[in-house]
C-alpha cells in the first residue's frame, strides 16, 4: 500500500513545496511527485498544514514523569519516547545524567534492548558525564565524578553497531589518545561541562570530538583576551553546536550571534527536558534532590537550572518566533542537523526518496498535529 501525504506545505531540500505530494511504502520515502497522489493510494490529507521531517533530540533526560537516571529499562524508555512523540520528536538520544557504573550499565543495557523491541524513537543513548568538571557542574553531583579505566571505556563503546552512542565529557581531563580510542570505536564525543581552555579545546577538536553539548552552558565563557571553550566552538567550522531555546538557558541575543557566527548546517536544537515535559508532575527528583518546573524552567530549590522543560516543538517555535530564524531552518536545526551530527543524515531528517518516514505535521501555530515513525501514526 502506497502512502500519500499531500495537500500540504512539505519541507523538502527545495524548501517548502505546496503542490506535490510524498509517497510512503513500507516505512520509507519513495518519492516526492509533483501534483496530485496517484490513483490508488491511501491519502493523508494535510489541509493546508505543513509536513517537516520529524524531529531529532539528542538530550533528553527524562519525560513523561520518568527520569532515565532512576528508570534504566526499556519501558522507561518506551514512556520517555511517547513522550516526547507527543511534540514531534521521534527520534531521540536518552540521555543520562552522571552516574554510577551500575546504572551506566543498565542505561546502555536497555537501550540495546529497547532499539531490539523496536521501541519507537529510541537511536542510542547519551551519557552526559560522568567525565565531567567540577568547575563547571551545573546540576551533576560532583561525586559521580572519574577518570574511566580501560574496563569503563569498553562499556562506553559497548552499545557498538547496535546503536548510537555519545559521550558528552570535559576534554581537558583525557588524554588525546583516550579520545582516539572512543571515536575509532564508534563513540561520537561532545565536550560540555567544561573548564578548557581555548587551546584545551582546541586540541580536543583535532583528536576526534565533533560536538558541543549546550553551548554557553556550563563551560568557560568567551572573553576579549581569553576565548574560552565558548570561543573555541564558534570558531571551528565543523563541530555541531547544540542549543537550548526556552529563554533561560542563553539570552536570545546570544543565541543569534552565535547562529550567525557558524556555518548553515551546524548548529542544532536540544531540549535537554526533564520528567515533566508530557508528564502530569511539575516536581521530580534528582539524586535524591527535589526539582521544580514552573513556567517552563527546572530549577533546584536555589535557582540551578536542572534541565528543562522544553519539548522540540517548542524549541522551533522559539527559534522561529524569538530568534527571527525562518521555519524551514528551524525544523532543520530540528531534524537534519543532528540527524547528521550522530552518523544518520543518509537516513533520517529529510523529506526525501530512501529515506525513513520519520514525519511531524505542524499547524500554523507550530503545535503538533501529528506524527508518523517508519510510516507508523
Amino acid at each position: 500500500m502506497t502512502i500519500a501525504f499531500s495537500n500540504g506545505r512539505i519541507l523538502t531540500d527545495n524548501g517548502f513545496e505546496s503542490n506535490v505530494s510524498v509517497l510512503v511504502e513500507d516505512g520509507h520515502i519513495v518519492a516526492v511527485v509533483p501534483g496530485e497522489p496517484p490513483k490508488g493510494a491511501q491519502v493523508v490529507d494535510l489541509a493546508g498544514r505543513y509536513l517537516v521531517p520529524g524531529f531529532i533530540d539528542t538530550q533528553v533526560n527524562g519525560g513523561g514523569d520518568v527520569l532515565f537516571n532512576d528508570e534504566p529499562t526499556a519501558d522507561g524508555l518506551r514512556r520517555i519516547a511517547s513522550a516526547h512523540r507527543k511534540y514531534g520528536t521521534t527520534g531521540m538520544l536518552p540521555t543520562l545524567i552522571s552516574d554510577d557504573v551500575d546504572v551506566m550499565r543498565r542505561a546502555i543495557d536497555a537501550t540495546r534492548e529497547a532499539i531490539a523491541q523496536r521501541v519507537p524513537g529510541v537511536l542510542g543513548v547519551h551519557l552526559e558525564g560522568p567525565y565531567l568538571n567540577a568547575a563547571r557542574k551545573g546540576v551533576h553531583d560532583p561525586s559521580k565524578f572519574h577518570t574511566p579505566d580501560a574496563a569503563e571505556l569498553d562499556l562506553v563503546a559497548s552499545l557498538g553497531k547496535d546503536g548510537v552512542t555519545l559521550v558528552t565529557l570535559a576534554p581537558e581531563r583525557f588524554e588525546s589518545a583516550t579520545l582516539r580510542a572512543l571515536t575509532q570505536r564508534g563513540v561520537i564525543i561532545a565536550a560540555g561541562h567544561t573548564a578548557a581552555t581555548y587551546e584545551q579545546l582546541r586540541d580536543g577538536f583535532a583528536n576526534g570530538i565533533t560536538g558541543i553539548t549546550h553551548l554557553f552552558n556550563a563551560m568557560t565563557p568567551m572573553n576579549s583576551r581569553e576565548p574560552g571553550a565558548v570561543g573555541a566552538a564558534l570558531e571551528n567550522p565543523d563541530a555541531w553546536c547544540g542549543i537550548i531555546v526556552d529563554g533561560y538557558h542563553v539570552h536570545d541575543a546570544s543565541l543569534r550571534v552565535a547562529i550567525n557566527a557558524r556555518p548553515r548546517g551546524k548548529m542544532m536544537l536540544v531540549t535537554d527536558a526533564m520528567p515533566p515535559v508530557g508528564g502530569e508532575r511539575e516536581a521530580f527528583s534528582l539524586y535524591g534532590v527535589e526539582m521544580i518546573c514552573r513556567d517552563g524552567q527546572c530549577t533546584t530549590t536555589d535557582g540551578t537550572l536542572a534541565g528543562s522543560a522544553l519539548d522540540m516543538a517548542s524549541a522551533v517555535r522559539n527559534t522561529v518566533q524569538r530568534l527571527g530564524l525562518p521555519l524551514d531552518e528551524a525544523c532543520r536545526m530540528a531534524s537534519q542537523y543532528p540527524a547528521q551530527f550522530i552518523g544518520l543524515g543518509g537516513e533520517l531528517g529529510r523529506i526525501a526518496p530512501g529515506y525513513r518516514a520519520d514525519l511531524v505535521v505542524l499547524d500554523d501555530a507550530l503545535d503538533v498535529q501529528g506524527t508518523w515513525i517508519a510510516g507508523q501514526p
